[in-house]
């Protein structure tokens, strides 16, 4: 699973952060940190937290155990 966040878009509401604290946290009062490839046993949270985003920020790439480098699609 491979994680992006639209950080021009983000606006620091911290649903993310609040669902999946393993993934995503705050530094500050605006500045999100977030994991670009969480363990897919954070999956579930992870997905939840990219449907509670209010400004549909985060991009969820569920690869389903593909090893495709970004960049490359699948053959």
């Amino acid at each position: 699973m491979r994680v992006v966040v639209d950080l021009s878009r983000c606006q620091g509401y911290a649903q993310c952060a609040f669902l999946a604290p393993d993934a995503f946290r705050m530094h500050g009062e605006e500045a999100l940190m977030y994991a670009s490839n969480p363990d897919d046993s954070q999956r579930q949270q992870v997905l939840r937290a990219a449907a509670a985003c209010p400004l549909q920020a985060i991009l969820v790439d569920q690869l389903e155990g593909r090893d495709v480098p970004v960049g490359t699609s699948p053959s």
